[in-house]
């Protein structure tokens, strides 16, 4: 018989919560709670404070649940919620460089792929940029950080779950040259990660330092779009040596990519240059070109920034095809005219030696 949640849930409401005296379910600290073909994962969400204390209870909740019948994998992971009060939000002050930023061993350099917006094709950018230095002879990892639409285990055709030799440490996984970790390879497909800030700050700080990416020349983070919690933490925590800016050409787009750029230029994070993705569209049986969302607004806006202006990346079905069918465009055609936009940044970048 299938190993089931309930089975999972009574197991681990046989251990109690040393502060409480609560069994830890009733205390809330079990949370997302995946289990799936004897695969057993969810998140610890504890005090930081009181860390030392919880890692006994991890470790007899790891232990009880690999001696179920039927349990093949148990993934436990501890984050830590703040009590900290929210920022004041009417202050005028801008954020302070970040102290206490660490380089993550083994790892000589960090660009994060960011968008002021969803939808303008960041993830596939990011996707083929990886691949693209990985062809050009730089050891490459890509972090998907976009934890609420984790997209690239699709796209570089990635399955399966990560494994734990130790409870502790994650391998990642590898494909096309490039070794990646997602939080999308430790929930269900289709499944919403439903996370409060810290618990988001947490699994990225695990995702971090508790993956054994080896000996990396870059590791590419593809961020979630927006200003919020996660490029924050990303870039307090660890040394982002640089970050690509991507957006379509239009107006509404371009707004929120001015705010992606003022976000890193808060954080203290050198701008790398732009990207305008969807920047034209050439019809495949007439050959008429047209600019869907406008063109040109990108460059426009690097040039005012003092910033280049790294590719203008056309809309072609080609690229949306290959994402999906799990190798990006520059694998699948790596000699075709759609991938030549990727490689000849991954050149420029290689060239001024940010990656």
């Amino acid at each position: 018989m299938a190993l089931s949640r309930d089975t999972v849930l009574g197991t681990l409401k046989s251990i109690n919560d040393p502060v409480t005296g609560d069994d830890i379910v009733a205390a809330g600290l079990v949370r997302a709670l995946t289990v799936e073909d004897g695969r057993i994962r969810f998140i610890m969400e504890i005090d930081p404070r009181l860390a030392q204390a919880y890692e006994p209870v991890r470790a007899d909740a790891e232990t009880r649940l690999k001696a179920l019948p039927g349990a093949a994998n148990v993934s436990i992971l501890m984050t830590a919620h703040s009590e900290k009060a929210p920022p004041d939000l009417k202050s005028s002050s801008r954020p302070r460089p970040p102290k206490g930023s660490e380089k993550i061993p083994g790892i000589n350099r960090i660009l994060a792929v960011a968008s002021g917006k969803g939808g303008v094709g960041k993830s596939t950018i990011s996707a083929n940029l990886a691949c693209a230095l990985a062809q050009a002879g730089r050891r490459v990892g890509l972090l998907d950080a976009d934890v609420y639409g984790p997209s690239q285990p699709r796209m570089l055709g990635v399955s399966g779950r990560p494994s734990s030799p130790d409870g502790k440490t994650i391998l990642p996984m590898r494909n096309h040259g490039v070794t990646m970790m997602s939080i999308g390879l430790m929930t269900t497909e289709g499944q919403a990660v439903v996370w409060r800030g810290p618990m988001l700050m947490g699994a990225l700080q695990q995702m971090l330092t508790q993956v054994q990416w080896g000996a990396l020349d870059v590791l590419v983070v593809d961020l979630p779009p927006g200003t919020g919690d996660v490029p924050m933490t990303l870039a307090q925590k660890t040394v982002v040596d640089g970050a690509i800016v991507v957006s379509t050409p239009q107006d509404v787009a371009l707004i929120d990519a001015r705010k992606g750029v003022d976000m890193f230029n808060q954080l203290k994070v050198p701008i790398h240059g732009l990207i305008e993705n969807m920047s034209t569209h050439i019809c495949s049986k007439c050959g008429h070109e047209e600019h869907t969302f406008g063109h040109g607004g990108v460059a426009a806006e690097a040039a005012k920034i003092g910033v280049p202006l790294l590719a203008e990346i056309p809309l072609h079905l080609d690229i949306r095809v290959a994402g999906d069918g799990g190798a990006p465009v520059v694998v699948t055609n790596p000699d075709g005219p759609q991938a030549a936009a990727f490689h000849q940044v991954a050149r420029d970048l290689v060239g001024m030696g940010v990656a």
